[in-house]
């Protein structure tokens, strides 16, 4: 007996003289475990402990899968889909799940070689915090289903201690301050507990993030309308005559001018009662495209000029170029036409910076593309020296990838001018946004047929028809002055008109 308890000493002490530390292999591991295993009975109290230790004798070390940043206004995400299983093998560069940006819907890569073992954030999770642990995986060839999940702390913190939440003074000391923080009331219930005179604190907040609905405030005005005792009309009815206790007495009915007491709850499946509406949760793309809507307008000093463009020779060299199988588009046109532009006057080829202008030395042009989730601008990159058959397959290959939710980071950021076209949708004109920190939108307008004179015939004059297309510019005042932006329109004009000129082919 005391010789194997000898033999079992010396195995351990060779065993950890072979580990290194912290970084023991699945072999060393084993052996460890299998020796703590063995020891459990021995009363060396010293090799118990060091056995029973969360480094030796605990579960396998995870590799951490956190939310990332996929843009660089990212704060948050949406999984939509997870393409791995728990137990899969995992490659360094293997899709992992699809997460919704701000964006669009990217795929998540992974940097590690190994097996995913846990799946901590489901699909469908909405509003994930970067940062946030989303899943674990574990290194090759150990055991997936022995990982060490980590006690997951609440996101929201608080600024009192654990014992003091227990006891009674803090419910008088901090409920102001901790309710204003966290109430959020949406335009129609704000508008109901206001005209009531009720307490929004009393709500029960069904919405998203805790916001109190239109749902909500009329719940809390029937709970206030049930707790009164008794209605007021009732004392001092006695007193008039008879008949009009039960003008008072009956339900509330709405003023002579229709507008009933309070807005009424719309019934899902049913027509919408007069005043009522339907509160849509907005996405994170749309959040995105709202917040930089209103920094472009109310930051950017918009001035806008428009120009209108023969399209004649586009459509011979086009007919020209079908005959040949080579199949473009007019806006694939205008964008050759914009970056030769752009090339030829690199002084509108600027964005503003928190410091100044920059100038760029790229010439990147984003194309505004809707899709179901909103408008996104995927790059046509170094257009300028991309001939027409490059820029219309890559155009077509991005617009294709935009409506698919599949565009990568790289596809959509970065650009130096955009370009905004609605002439298929049979819209004549109209002036875009700027896409900040750009400083200039081109917003392309329909073709339309026009009569016009034609230039000194020996014959006298001659009317013919034109296709014409009006083009809005809309310039940063702080960058693209108004005759910057006029010469510059003239130079686009210049080169659609002759796109041999501008080498467009």
């Amino acid at each position: 007996m005391a010789a194997s308890i000898r033999l079992g000493r010396r195995g351990v002490f060779i065993a950890l003289r072979a580990i290194k530390p912290n970084k023991l292999t699945v072999h060393n591991r084993l052996i460890t475990q299998n020796k703590c295993q063995r020891t459990v009975g021995w009363n060396g109290s010293g090799f118990r402990q060091l056995f029973q230790s969360p480094s030796v004798c605990a579960g396998v070390a995870p590799l951490k899968v956190q939310m990332p940043a996929l843009s660089p206004t990212m704060e948050e995400g949406n999984i939509v889909k997870w393409l791995k299983k728990e137990g899969d093998e995992v490659a360094a560069g293997d899709a992992l799940c699809e997460i919704e940006t701000d964006k669009a819907v990217v795929i998540m890569e992974s940097n590690d070689d190994g097996i995913l073992a846990k799946i901590l954030v489901q699909e469908g999770s909405r509003g994930v915090r970067l940062g946030t642990l989303i899943a674990l995986m574990v290194g090759e060839g150990e055991d997936w289903k022995q990982v060490e999940i980590p006690v997951l702390e609440p996101i929201t913190p608080s600024t009192a201690p654990p014992t003091a939440a227990d006891s009674a003074p803090p419910l008088t000391s901090t409920p102001a301050a901790s309710a204003l923080k966290q109430l959020r009331l949406s335009p129609a219930a704000r508008h109901i507990l206001d005209t009531h005179g009720l307490d929004p604190q009393l709500a029960k907040a069904t919405g998203p993030r805790g916001l109190i609905t239109k749902e909500d405030a009329l719940q809390l005005l029937n709970q206030s309308d049930k707790g009164r005792p008794a209605p007021p009309s009732a004392a001092v009815a006695p007193p008039p005559p008879p008949t009009a206790p039960s003008v008072t007495v009956s339900p509330p009915i709405a003023p002579s001018t229709g507008r009933p007491t309070f807005p009424p709850v719309s019934v899902p499946g049913k027509p919408g009662m007069p005043g009522t509406f339907t509160e849509i949760p907005a996405s994170n793309v749309r959040r995105v495209i709202a917040q930089r809507l209103t920094q472009s307008k109310s930051t950017i000093p918009h001035a806008y000029a428009s120009v209108d463009c023969d399209l004649g020779a586009v459509m011979k060299l086009r007919k020209q170029l079908a005959t040949e199988n080579i199949k473009v588009s007019v806006n694939d046109f205008i964008i050759k036409a914009a970056a030769v532009s752009l090339r030829e006057m690199p002084e509108v080829n600027v964005m503003w910076s928190g410091e100044g202008p920059q100038a760029l030395d790229f010439i990147h042009i984003s194309i505004a593309v809707a899709t179901p989730r909103g408008l996104i601008t995927p790059i046509i990159k170094d257009a300028a020296n991309k001939g027409l058959q490059e820029i219309a397959a890559t155009a077509k290959a991005l617009a294709q990838k935009a409506r698919d939710g599949k565009l990568l980071p790289e596809e959509y950021q970065g650009g130096s001018f955009s370009i905004s076209n609605l002439g298929m949708f049979g819209i004549s004109e109209f002036s875009a946004v700027i896409n900040p920190p750009q400083a200039c939108i081109l917003a392309v307008g329909g073709p339309r047929a026009e009569l016009t004179l034609a230039p000194q015939d020996p014959d006298g004059p001659v009317l013919r028809t034109q296709q014409l297309i009006t083009v809005t510019l809309s310039s940063d005042g702080r960058l693209v002055d108004d005759e910057l932006a006029s010469r510059f329109l003239e130079k686009f004009r210049s080169n659609l008109e002759q796109p041999q000129r501008a080498s467009l082919p």
